[in-house]
């Protein structure tokens, strides 16, 4: 496992190596709450939504984005790094609008690798989904710029995909759902795994070949999860379930670089960062780790709610809500990822994060 390990290094940095300038870089995003930059918000029935008053309260206009952190996602930093926009929201703009030429984000809260992950959210964009969005897309652009150009910038451009989160946290890991009764775990992660596998090829067949698959974080370690002990600490065995995952996920990111012609995909192993920031929070200017800055109930979904309470200085806190980091942690992982992604050296020590208005 140390070789594969390398062997995604490398990759990351051949992923990388030929990207274009800032000005011309296009981004698409494919994932779930920790990227949805307010496509849920379209949706009139989805209970995966973060429109509330104290989502975006340290975000540019202090008010709900639709993004599930009271400030910036990681991606939002990371094109911050990249001297270029955010992408937008899909279903935010029309698909005439020039806009599509840069990028798009298509993440939406509650989505899975698999299209029953989240189905008590009633309305989501899964995996599936977002890749077909992808398609109307290119459809689009094609319509905009001729075939020839289209398929240029979609071989050109760069994937970022984060999923994997729910399909444990809101589907295998609940009692009441099927999946959970059903599978062992090891035949569960192999459904993710193959599943992931045939989602990846056809974005491959769409036209995306500088893909980066974001690893799995220590998911036993988020609030909603150690409210499941009595002592509030990390749940082993979902870590180690998260571990088998994306251990899994590396050797298909591997296999696929193999199998598809001119595929760089890289996979983005951040369990080791984020489990770093959770353990020694001081290290990184943060005080708290173990619990939320917004006071949730995870019985009734673990969001912060506008009668929820808040703490008063929030870059103290890893977390904000039951699942979801601060902007000051989403700050220091989005800068330790992108130095692991584009900057040919190893992950800059730990950096203070940048101080956050307190309200």
């Amino acid at each position: 496992m140390e070789f594969q390990g390398q062997v995604c290094i490398v990759l990351m940095f051949t992923v990388l190596a030929a990207v274009p300038a800032a000005a011309s870089l296009v981004t698409f995003v494919f994932g779930d709450s920790l990227t949805d930059v307010g496509n849920n918000n379209f949706f009139q029935l989805s209970l995966a939504k973060a429109n509330y008053p104290f989502y975006g309260i340290d975000f540019s206009g202090g008010k709900a984005t639709g993004r599930f952190t009271n400030g910036r996602t990681i991606g939002d930093i990371i094109s911050a790094k990249l001297g270029i926009p955010s992408p937008p929201a899909y279903l935010s703009i029309s698909p005439t609008d020039d806009a599509i030429l840069k990028g798009v984000n298509y993440a939406s809260g509650g989505a899975g690798i698999l299209n029953d992950t989240g189905l008590y959210f009633i309305e989501r964009l899964t995996f599936d989904d977002q890749i077909n969005c992808f398609n109307k897309t290119k459809v689009a652009i094609k319509d905009k710029i001729g075939a020839e150009a289209a398929n240029k910038l979609c071989n050109e451009a760069m994937y970022f995909i984060g999923l994997g989160s729910n399909d444990y946290v809101n589907n295998f890991l609940q009692p009441f759902l099927a999946d959970g009764e059903q599978y062992t775990h090891d035949e569960f992660v192999e459904l993710l795994v193959s599943t992931l596998g045939e989602q990846l090829t056809r974005l491959y067949q769409l036209g995306a070949r500088k893909m980066v698959f974001n690893g799995l974080a220590p998911l036993g370690c988020i609030p909603s999860q150690r409210a499941k002990s009595k002592q509030r600490i990390c749940l082993k065995q979902v870590n180690q379930w998260v571990q088998e995952f994306n251990s899994k996920a590396q050797e298909l990111v591997t296999d696929l670089n193999g199998q598809l012609p001119s595929a760089q995909i890289a996979f983005a192993d951040t369990y080791q960062h984020v489990l770093d920031l959770i353990e020694n929070p001081t290290a990184y200017g943060f005080n708290v780790s173990n619990t939320s800055c917004c006071n949730v109930d995870t019985k009734l979904g673990g969001l912060c709610l506008p009668n929820s309470k808040v703490c008063t200085n929030r870059a103290d806190y890893v977390f904000w809500d039951a699942f979801h980091p601060t902007d000051a942690a989403n700050e220091v992982l989005g800068d330790r990822f992108f130095n692991s992604l584009f900057a040919n050296k190893a992950p800059a020590p730990a950096p203070a994060p940048a101080p956050q208005p307190s309200h």
